[in-house]
């Protein structure tokens, strides 16, 4: 056996390779140009799809507006920091609602996509709607599994029960899963015609929401001219009656009102565009070539 010092092309940093006639053929052990070409393939790959250059610069610019609005609010009402202990902790706990209703419907969808298994469910007699009944039930199962344990500690570690809340909580989780519904039915069905390339979506579009839905701060800490941008969110109205009971100790039900009206619209279109997307797919032949 020889240990490799021995071949004098491993010593020059050369490998070798078989030649067209079975004889050895030196190559560089390092060559510019096969990093290069690799820099290349992943740039076609990176251009060839738009969700993936967008979501490039659309975190930095979702956090900068997350805390930036925060920042200011927080700069110029410092009374509020007092009491924003319990705020802000509910807050968390109704976000993650909207957040994990979202995603535990997507990908509940997209675990079909990656085992190839979209044709096979409709080859069955299994009806768009019925998976979407389905995927709406598992999006609350799993929410109900993330949310409960982490609101349960709060209570622990911090002392403080976002049940205190009391019987509007209810109405806030079920406007927060609406909309969360809403979003994951459009995002799985954008999912579906485009492909892995905007699979992205399923965790990026609902934290575009996210600065402008009062999550934090209240909608009055937002510019004018994205305040209405705010209030046609149905998440807005649930942070914003969260608010109002725990600082002033009243429950807004015309907040909660508007808030389902504006839920009933987003669920109608989130479905509709699911459907649509769902019939292009089968014309198109797209559910039996989505996969890893």
């Amino acid at each position: 056996m020889s240990d490799g010092l021995a071949d004098p092309a491993r010593r020059d940093g050369i490998a070798s390779m078989p030649g067209a006639e079975g004889r050895p053929v030196a190559v560089p052990a390092w060559s510019i140009r096969r990093v290069t070409a690799m820099v290349r393939r992943y740039t076609y790959l990176l251009l060839s799809s738009w969700p993936r250059i967008l979501e490039l610069a659309y975190w930095p610019t979702v956090q900068m507006l997350m805390w930036g609005f925060m920042t200011m609010f927080l700069a110029e009402n410092s009374s509020y920091i007092g009491q924003a202990f319990g705020v802000l902790i509910s807050g968390v706990l109704l976000w993650d609602i909207l957040f994990r209703g979202q995603i535990g419907l997507a990908i509940s969808f997209m675990e079909e996509m990656w085992s190839r298994n979209l044709g096979h469910l409709f080859v069955s007699p299994l009806r768009p709607l019925e998976l979407v009944a389905a995927l709406v039930t598992m999006s609350l199962i799993r929410t109900l599994i993330g949310v409960v344990p982490a609101s349960i500690l709060a209570i622990f570690f911090f002392g403080f029960s976002i049940y205190d809340l009391g019987l509007p909580l209810v109405g806030f989780f079920l406007s927060l899963l609406i909309f969360a519904w809403a979003i994951g039915l459009a995002v799985s069905g954008l999912v579906l015609l485009w492909g892995q390339g905007a699979e992205s979506l399923a965790w990026a579009a609902i934290f575009g929401i996210m600065p402008f839905s009062a999550v934090y701060y209240p909608v009055t800490a937002l510019p004018d001219w994205i305040a209405w941008v705010a209030w046609l969110m149905p998440a807005a109205y649930s942070f914003e009656g969260m608010r109002t009971i725990l600082l002033d100790g009243t429950v807004r039900l015309d907040l909660m009102a508007i808030g389902y009206g504006l839920n009933l619209v987003y669920l109608a279109l989130g479905t509709f565009a699911f459907l649509r997307c769902f019939r292009i797919a089968r014309r198109d032949g797209l559910l039996l070539q989505q996969g890893e």
